[in-house]
């Protein structure tokens, strides 16, 4: 016959003793680690896949900066010089243009039209990604042309250029000579081809023009008129 004592002994001895932690305190969980914020960008960054450039974009970006590296002494001087000359009047001027998908910029150009430097001068737009190298002639907010004049709206889908289809033939003599319809042909069939080509006619026609004029200076220096005899006739 069990005594109270005892039964109240085998009573407390049913189940698993639960034996106290190193501390005696019970276990915390374990909480999620919280990287800090830089780290946490960096991590988003990484998993956020790069935007592909196609190739229109790459040829700006690298032909875009090597000629801005290599014209960078020029500009400086004449900038210089315009500094010298107009004082505290600028040297660049500002305008509002229309790029890609009719978003504004403001387009930036050297105060001068000498050796087309305010033209070389917009190579940071480009490099910026605000206007290609070759595309269709960059437009003030209020111009008609800016305007869709189908049901395609081609000005949209490119950004303007530094030179163009209808800026190397404005002075053709071709009986196709309409700017907006050089433009529009450019936007439907442009290629890094046609820019290369585009851009080596607009880079030569210039050099080739310098140097027929050096050498019609050349031929006037030694004209007849310069050599000819005191009481020269033609008739003679």
């Amino acid at each position: 016959m069990q005594t109270q004592g005892q039964g109240h002994r085998q009573g407390r001895s049913h189940g698993p003793r639960r034996r106290p932690g190193p501390t005696g305190r019970r276990r915390q969980p374990t909480r999620p680690l919280h990287l800090p914020a830089p780290r946490r960008s960096l991590r988003a960054l990484t998993r956020t896949p790069l935007p592909r450039l196609s190739a229109k974009r790459a040829l700006d970006l690298a032909l875009g900066s090597a000629l801005l590296v290599l014209a960078a002494p020029l500009l400086a001087a004449a900038a210089l010089t315009l500094a010298a000359q107009r004082g505290s009047g600028g040297v660049l001027t500002r305008s509002t243009r229309l790029g890609a998908d009719g978003r504004p910029f403001v387009l930036r150009s050297l105060r001068t039209r000498r050796l087309r430097l305010h033209v070389i001068s917009r190579l940071p737009h480009v490099v910026r990604g605000e206007l290609s190298l070759v595309g269709p002639a960059p437009l003030a907010p209020g111009d008609v042309r800016a305007r869709p004049a189908g049901a395609r709206d081609w000005r949209r889908e490119l950004k303007p250029g530094l030179t163009g289809l209808a800026q190397i033939r404005h002075r053709s003599a071709l009986p196709w000579d309409e700017p907006d319809l050089l433009d529009q042909h450019y936007a439907e069939h442009h290629r890094p081809g046609l820019d290369l080509a585009i851009l080596a006619e607009a880079l030569g026609a210039p050099l080739y023009r310098a140097a027929r004029s050096l050498a019609g200076h050349g031929k006037a220096d030694l004209s007849d008129t310069d050599h000819r005899r005191p009481g020269y006739r033609t008739a003679e």
